[in-house]
C-alpha cells in the first residue's frame, strides 16, 4: 500500500524522517509546490493531488498545514485512511489567533518582503510558537520562498471547511499552533510541543502502525 505524505508549512521531509513504517507501506513524500500567482486554493490542491496515482487504494499523512492539504486532496481523491498530525479537522478547531487572522485579512496586507530569510522577526516568532528549545529547529524549515510562506499562511488564516468523517487526529498536549483544548483527538502525544513528529517519534510511528494495519 502506498503512502502519500505531506509536511508542515515550510517543512520538508525532515521532521518526519524518524517515523518508521511498516515493510508493507511504501512512504512517498510530496514535496510543497510553489503557488502561481494569486492561485486559488483549490487549484493548488489540485496540482498537489495529481502526482497521486489513485488507480490503486493508498493512504494520505499530513503533518500540521500538511494536515490541511491532505484533507482537501481526500474529498478529491478519497484515500482508503486519512492521518493528520498536528493539525485540525476543521476551520472550527482553529486557534483565536489564526481566526483572527482570517477575519481581518492581515496576513494578505503583510507585505512578502517580511517572509524573506533575512527577516529575523518571521523566523524568531515560528521559533517561539513551534518549539523554542529545539536546538534544530531551523533546519526543518526548508521551504523558503517569501511568496510560497505568505501565501500558505494566507491560506491557513482563511480556510473554511466542515469535519469529515474518519480523519485520525493525533495531537500533542502541549502544541500552541492548534491547541488541543480546541479539538477531539483520536491519539494524544504527552508532554509535547507542535513538533512532536521529529521529538516523540517512537510513540508517533507506535500509533501509525496501530492505524495502517487495521
Amino acid at each position: 500500500m502506498k503512502l502519500y505524505v505531506v509536511s508542515g508549512l515550510g517543512a520538508d521531509f525532515t521532521v518526519l524522517e524518524k517515523l518508521t513504517f511498516d515493510h508493507d507501506i511504501e512512504v512517498e513524500f510530496l514535496d510543497w509546490l510553489i503557488p502561481e500567482n494569486q492561485e486559488e486554493f483549490s487549484h493548488y490542491v489540485k496540482r498537489m493531488a495529481d502526482r497521486i496515482d489513485d488507480a490503486e487504494d493508498f493512504y494520505l499523512l499530513g503533518y500540521s498545514f500538511g494536515g490541511i492539504m491532505v484533507q482537501e486532496i481526500h474529498h478529491l481523491k478519497p484515500a482508503k485512511k486519512v492521518v493528520i498530525l498536528g493539525s485540525i479537522r476543521s476551520d472550527e478547531e482553529k486557534s483565536p489567533l489564526i481566526k483572527l487572522g482570517g477575519f481581518t485579512k492581515i496576513p494578505r496586507l503583510v507585505p512578502e518582503r517580511f517572509f524573506n530569510e533575512n527577516s529575523a522577526v518571521v523566523y524568531s516568532f515560528l521559533r517561539k510558537l513551534f518549539d523554542p528549545k529545539n536546538p534544530r529547529i531551523n533546519n526543518y524549515f526548508r521551504v523558503r520562498h517569501p511568496y510560497y510562506l505568505k501565501w500558505s499562511i494566507e491560506k491557513i488564516s482563511e480556510w473554511k471547511f466542515q469535519k469529515i468523517p474518519n480523519i485520525i487526529q493525533v495531537m500533542a498536549d502541549k502544541d500552541i499552533v492548534f491547541p488541543i483544548k480546541n479539538s477531539k483527538p483520536d491519539f494524544v502525544i504527552k508532554n509535547a510541543t507542535h513538533l512532536f513528529p521529529a521529538t516523540k517519534p517512537k510513540e508517533v510511528s507506535a500509533i501509525l502502525l496501530e492505524v495502517f494495519k487495521s
